[in-house]
């Protein structure tokens, strides 16, 4: 898988650095611009969506990467984001049902794909499947919390379905957000992570993909913030996400293209 270089990364809404402007009111800077709050599965792939969807229309694209439920909360905070991006549907549809989402740029855009992951740096016994997992070696396992993270919601609930989570919730260290999964198992905090398929990286470990039967489809919403006064640039955005060219780009971090015979599409 290839990956490239990011573009700017805003941890929180705060360093988005834009000024006040009336609602309604597009500068000629502004149209030229838009910030993405999107979930940490996507902080790989997105840094190559933006840089394409930049070079096709000249539009810069500035992300706030981090948990679904933390930027749904954030949005509802009033954050100044045009765009919001999660690792859901519920998140998407709770504020579109708010009325902070433009209900008709609502869309899924991606299934996700999970994966168990060991980092190449680990010693010991190899851990080859999940069953692995419960061995007296294996002391710490890195899951986003579940409450907070689709991801994390996912793990668990595939470990239940193979009856391994009360064997496993007891090593269960949790991280805000699936980069933070990761963080943890490359630093040595953990042996292994749950983590999107996305967010791997060739030569850095190994991942063990989750069956998709053991859990319900990750499937990943979109839309423009209804507070925007980037509303053409930010439209445009999402249609480039949903474009083919988009969807191709997504399938090389490993992204399913959305059911659409399951009517999930919209």
């Amino acid at each position: 898988m290839l990956h490239f270089g990011a573009l700017t990364l805003c941890l929180t809404f705060g360093c988005a650095g834009r000024s006040v402007v009336p609602p309604g009111a597009v500068t000629k800077d502004a149209a030229k611009e838009i910030t993405v709050a999107a979930a940490a599965n996507l902080t790989e792939a997105f840094d190559e969506v933006g840089r394409q969807f930049t070079e096709r229309t000249g539009i810069k694209v500035t992300y706030s990467f981090g948990g679904t439920a933390d930027l749904a909360k954030q949005i509802e905070n009033d954050a100044p984001f045009d765009v919001f991006a999660a690792a859901d549907l519920r998140h998407v549809d709770q504020l579109r049902d708010k009325g902070l989402l433009i209900a008709e740029t609502r869309a899924v855009y991606a299934r996700g794909r999970l994966v168990l992951w060991v980092p190449s740096t680990r010693a010991g016994p190899r851990i080859t499947r999940l069953e692995d997992l419960t061995r007296a070696d294996v002391k710490n396992v890195a899951i986003a919390k579940p409450d907070l993270a689709p991801y994390g919601a996912a793990t668990v609930e595939a470990l239940r379905a193979l009856n391994l989570w009360p064997r496993v919730e007891v090593k269960a260290v949790y991280a805000q957000n699936v980069s933070q999964t990761k963080q943890f198992a490359s630093t040595g905090n953990a042996d292994a992570a749950f983590i999107p398929l996305a967010l791997v990286k060739t030569g850095e470990g190994e991942a063990i993909e989750v069956d998709e039967h053991l859990h319900s489809p990750i499937n990943q919403a979109i839309g423009v913030v209804k507070a925007t006064n980037r509303l053409e640039p930010a439209r445009r955005f999402v249609d480039f996400v949903l474009s083919e060219e988009g969807q191709a780009l997504l399938g090389r971090y490993g992204y399913r293209r959305p059911d659409t015979s399951s009517g999930e599409s919209r």
